[in-house]
């Protein structure tokens, strides 16, 4: 007998997101909230159409798009060279290994004080923060990718005369893809978490995260809801992104 997955191929997904709607719908009936607080699926859902049928949800959409591409841009830029050069000494690792896991473990919001100060409450703060924390997750997954590559490859390169800067770039750089990713997508949704607080709470007239609070104030629950439904929406999407690149580019991860 087939399974269920084999059956529905790729709708399978689709089975949590039809239950949690039923669940919703089934207690916006039965009133486990008053309504004004959960409205139904079905009025979410033409908030969705509204807004981003040229309304004020789309521009808040792409603002955010904006800031949180921007964001994993720096911190991509930032975290995978120094992920493969701390990677490619674990003495050097080991001596900044208490910072990096500090600020990883340090909550966003706790820096937030430290980077208005520096760039006030802009633009430029929201990426900055979203970037210092996007940075970090994927310096770990880099250098922990470069420390676990194959040694037998790199042993090669070495044996063939490679020189060092080489070995970096030729072999421990694609050693690590696979864990970049890894990084890449835990980045880019750490990023869209950071983006959308700050939207909230640094001074923003703009983005989800203003989107969501705006209409949490007037009570406009659907507009509310399909605020939070695009946001989700779209931190689901970055994820599927850097998962069919690396699907596609990264085709020799686990060989």
């Amino acid at each position: 007998m087939k399974s269920l997955s084999k059956i529905l191929g790729p709708f399978t997904p689709l089975i949590g997101v039809i239950i949690l709607l039923l669940v919703w719908q089934i207690a916006f009936w039965v009133e486990v909230v008053d309504h004004v607080l959960l409205p139904s699926p079905t009025s979410m859902f033409i908030a969705v159409w509204q807004g981003m049928s040229g309304g004020q949800l789309l521009f808040d959409f792409f603002r955010t798009i904006e800031r949180t591409a921007l964001s994993i841009l720096y911190a991509g830029i930032i975290g995978i060279p120094l992920g493969i050069i701390f990677g490619s000494s674990v003495g050097l690792y080991r001596s900044v290994e208490f910072v990096v896991d500090f600020f990883r473990s340090t909550p966003a919001s706790a820096v937030f004080p430290l980077f208005l100060a520096i760039s006030g409450p802009g633009d430029a703060t929201k990426i900055q923060v979203a970037t210092f924390g996007a940075a970090l997750v994927i310096l770990f997954n880099v250098a922990y990718g470069v420390m676990n590559a194959r040694k037998t490859r790199l042993q090669a390169a070495k044996v063939m005369g490679a020189p060092r800067f080489r070995v970096l770039t030729d072999v421990m750089l694609f050693e690590s893809l696979p864990q970049t990713f890894v990084g890449l997508r835990n980045g880019v949704s750490l990023a869209l978490i950071i983006v959308i607080v700050a939207e909230m709470f640094i001074g923003s007239v703009d983005g989800l995260g203003h989107n969501v609070l705006d209409n949490q104030m007037l009570f406009e629950m659907p507009r509310m809801y399909a605020a939070i439904f695009v946001a989700g929406a779209l931190g689901y999407s970055f994820n599927l992104l850097f998962l069919l690149i690396e699907r596609r580019y990264v085709h020799w991860s686990g060989r």
